[in-house]
């Protein structure tokens, strides 16, 4: 088992300057996910990467990862103005939405599946305040793989949502042998399962799937 995600050290090799050619080939992922995962990294290649590449070429990149710094920043300026203060309806048509993509397809269960902490605390928001839920209603149940530390994992996810480790299930793990390389580190800390528990309240039982389903029934008419 690895104790230290592989983007974690991903993010450290390029802090340390070098390129993404270098940091693939020493990790066995592509330069695709290098991107996604340290595209807004300040980047000032080290010696060693200079040597290889050369002068010519380095400023070549570092002129156009400057350029794409620069539109992520801008984008993310645009985003904070378009946004605006998110009111109740807001939130209840986002949380719908994110339902239909991510929530239980079986209507007896209430449950939302994510790998992203934001999206599963979004959740937990929209049940608290459209659903009337409170932190008691809450189980999860993470899906790891073997280069995942449990506990680690574990602390991270109660860290982000808030739950206590008493509210964890037992963790699964995916065993199977033909689990790709490259697929190594994308999920540092797994997938959460978060489901909803009744505690004897009829109303956050089946009756709240059936209500959710109904929200999804009016809102796609």
């Amino acid at each position: 088992m690895i104790s230290k995600s592989v983007k974690v050290k991903a993010d450290t090799l390029r802090r340390e300057g070098h390129s993404y050619n270098y940091i693939a080939e020493k990790l066995k992922i592509s330069k695709g996910t290098l991107s996604c995962w340290l595209c807004e990294i300040p980047y000032t290649p080290n010696k060693e990467t200079l040597a290889r590449i050369g002068k010519a070429r380095i400023a070549s990149n570092l002129a156009k990862h400057k350029i794409k710094l620069e539109s992520f920043k801008q984008a993310r300026g645009e985003a904070y103005k378009d946004r605006g203060e998110i009111n109740n309806r807001d939130l209840f048509m986002l949380g719908v939405g994110l339902y239909i993509g991510e929530g239980s397809k079986t209507h007896d269960l209430v449950r939302v599946i994510n790998a992203n902490p934001k999206v599963i605390k979004l959740a937990i928001r929209w049940f608290k305040k459209i659903g009337g839920l409170t932190d008691s209603n809450f189980k999860i149940r993470l899906h790891l793989y073997p280069d995942n530390d449990t506990k680690k994992c574990i602390q991270h996810w109660s860290d982000e949502t808030g739950l206590k480790s008493s509210q964890f299930h037992k963790v699964q793990i995916d065993l199977r042998q033909d689990k790709k390389m490259f697929k190594r580190g994308k999920v540092p800390y797994g997938t959460a399962h978060l489901s909803i528990v009744s505690n004897g309240e009829k109303r956050f039982g089946v009756y709240l799937a059936r209500r959710i389903n109904a929200w999804i029934d009016r809102v796609l008419e």
